[in-house]
Order: C-alpha cells, then sequence, then structure tokens
C-alpha cells in the first residue's frame, strides 16, 4: 500500500511540476527579443524601402497603431496568464496553433512529422547502448585491471573525449567521399534516398540502415563510457560488501554470489537512466541531426529557437517536459522489478 500511495502522489504532482516549468518557459519565451512581431517589423521596414510608405512619415518607421494591430495578430495584446491558459487548454498544449515559420501548418503537424525519424534514432541507439554496454561494463568489473580492461578503458574514454561535432565530421569524411582516395560505402546526409519508395521492403530497411549507421554510432558513442563505466563501478560495489562473503562462507558458488546477488543490485543505478528513455528518444540530437541533415526533432527544436517558432518551440517543450515527468516514475518502477525490497515511506 505505502507503494501504491507513493505511485499515486508522484502520478499527482506531474500536474503542478509541468504547470510550473510550461509557465516559467512560456514567461521566457515571450521576452526574448527578436520575436514575432518584431521580425514582422523588420519585414515591413524592408518592403517600404525608405520611401516613407508604411506610416506616411519618416522612412522606415512604423505606427503605434500598426504595432498594436501585429501584437493583436500574433496574440500578444492580452494579459500574459490569458495567453498562457489559451495555450494550455484552448490550443492543446499549443499544438492547435500555426506555426509562426510555417503558417499552414500547426505545431503538431510538424511535430507528427518530424517524430517517427527521431524514435527509430532514439530506440536504435538506446538498445544498442544497453546491449553493449551493460555486458561490457559487467566483463571489465570480472576482469578488473587486467589487460582486457585497460584496452577497452582506452578506447572507450577514447571515443567519449571526441565531440560529437568532430567525430561526425571524421566520419563523413571517412565514410561518404567527401574526401577523395577514402571510402564512398555510406549515404552523406538524410533518413533515406530518393528512390526509397521504389525499393522493396528489404531495400528500404537497408537503405534506412545505411543511412543510419554513421549517426547512431555518434548518436551513443558518448554514452558508451559513462554507462560502461557506470556498470563496472557498481558491480566491483556490490562484489566488495560483506552479504556476497556471508554467501560464499554459507558454501555458495562465485557464480551464484555474482550472477544471482551483486548483479540485480549492481543494475539498480543503472534503473536510474532508463526512465531519460522516453525524452532522449523525443528529442533527439541537434548536433548530429545538423552534421548529417536528418528531419528530426532536434534540429526542428533549433529551428523553432532560431526562427523564435514560439508554438512549435512551446509544443516539443510540452511533449518532452511530460515524457521525462513520467520517465522519473518509470525508473521508481524498474527499482521495484529489480529488487522488490526496496521501500518507499510516506
Amino acid at each position: 500500500m505505502d507503494r501504491l500511495t507513493y505511485f499515486i502522489r508522484r502520478l499527482l504532482l506531474v500536474i503542478p511540476t509541468f504547470i510550473g516549468i510550461t509557465l516559467v518557459c512560456y514567461g521566457l519565451v515571450q521576452v526574448v527579443p527578436g520575436g514575432p512581431v518584431e521580425q514582422a517589423i523588420m519585414q515591413m521596414k524592408g518592403m517600404g524601402g525608405g520611401e516613407g510608405k508604411l506610416t506616411g512619415g519618416a522612412s522606415g518607421t512604423i505606427s503605434t497603431e500598426q504595432r498594436k494591430a501585429l501584437e493583436k495578430h500574433f496574440g500578444f495584446d492580452k494579459p500574459f496568464l490569458t495567453r498562457y491558459w489559451k495555450w494550455l487548454a484552448h490550443d492543446r498544449l499549443g499544438m492547435r496553433q500555426d506555426s509562426f515559420k510555417y503558417p499552414n501548418k500547426t505545431a503538431w503537424q510538424l511535430i507528427r512529422e518530424r517524430f517517427p525519424v527521431s524514435l527509430i534514432f532514439g530506440l536504435t541507439g538506446i538498445v544498442l547502448s544497453y546491449l553493449i554496454c551493460i555486458p561490457l561494463g559487467i566483463t571489465k568489473a570480472l576482469r578488473n585491471g587486467g589487460k582486457f580492461d585497460m584496452a577497452s578503458s582506452v578506447v572507450i574514454l577514447t571515443g567519449y573525449a571526441i565531440p560529437a561535432l568532430a567525430l561526425g565530421m571524421v566520419l563523413k569524411m571517412l565514410f561518404c567521399g567527401t574526401v577523395d582516395s577514402l571510402w564512398d560505402v555510406l549515404p552523406l546526409s538524410g533518413f533515406h534516398s530518393e528512390n526509397y519508395a521504389t525499393l522493396s521492403a528489404w531495400g528500404q530497411m537497408g537503405d534506412i540502415a545505411s543511412h543510419m549507421a554513421l549517426p547512431v554510432l555518434c548518436y551513443v558513442i558518448g554514452d558508451f563510457a559513462v554507462l560502461t563505466l557506470l556498470m563496472k563501478n557498481s558491480l566491483l560495489e556490490q562484489i566488495g560488501k560483506d552479504y556476497l562473503r556471508t554467501v560464499l562462507a554459507k558454501g555458495g558458488s562465485a557464480r551464484r554470489a555474482i550472477w544471482g546477488h551483486a548483479l540485480r543490485n549492481a543494475l539498480i543505478p543503472i534503473a536510474t537512466g532508463i526512465g531519460g528513455i522516453l525524452s532522449v528518444m523525443f528529442a533527439g540530437s541537434v548536433i548530429i541531426e545538423q552534421i548529417f541533415e536528418i528531419p528530426g526533432m532536434g534540429r526542428l527544436s533549433l529551428e523553432a529557437i532560431v526562427g523564435r517558432d514560439y508554438p512549435v518551440f512551446m509544443g516539443i517543450l510540452a511533449l518532452t517536459s511530460i515524457l521525462g515527468l513520467l520517465g522519473n516514475l518509470i525508473s521508481d518502477f524498474c527499482y521495484i522489478l529489480i529488487d522488490p525490497r526496496i521501500n518507499f515511506h510516506k
């Protein structure tokens, strides 16, 4: 009952936390210079051509009435809390609002177009990270201080030290034919080829896989070191505890002590990052998507921030906030699955 009460309280706490996050961010984007009203004014000044056509007065200026008309057009003429409530309730977290950059599309339409791409990249990266790093971390812990441990540490720490931007450019140079005399075996950019629609089902899967190879490698290389070393150190900590020596003293085998007891407890810190999978899958990676020109959520976020496309930016923020908050609940649930002895007090 304590656990059920805890999860109900955490679930209810999601609502005020979400409102607090979005309220603060909504307020900040309202005061950032270079918003849609300012951009419209700059366009009008450019259209004026220095002939005073905008106001009939000084060239390159607009009247107060014109500015108020622009503020009304973009919804900035109403009080702040009124605008926020309209965004939250009437516009369904802003998803029904038209994009400032793409007037013929709503924020939800743009997000829905980019979401499958980021979902595929995110799922692939997360699955590969856990499938490789957890066994690698266990192996390093069991061979702590050996040649394998030292050699693998050098490799993963070197990969971790290389920035994603630099790694992406080097990989494109090596495998995408951007430099003569090097290999041209993988696509340079994009998510699929121009003839994608004409390919068979297997051909389409192979085409997407070839486009994903380098971006996914850049995507997961930074997580390799963190996740691998976390798994190794967590297992080493458990191996050195008294309860494991007790198991061995009672006649238990080393295999049983490690795989049946130590490993289970060592996985608890790993569960902390599981909840972040939801937001990571959705948000994507801005740098990697820019390098490889992938039409994903990360690139859309950057375009919305640079272009002051508030509806799209706030829509992405709202969804990632919800996923992040729910991810924290998933992490707690994973704790219980790994170790049912964990109890949450009131």
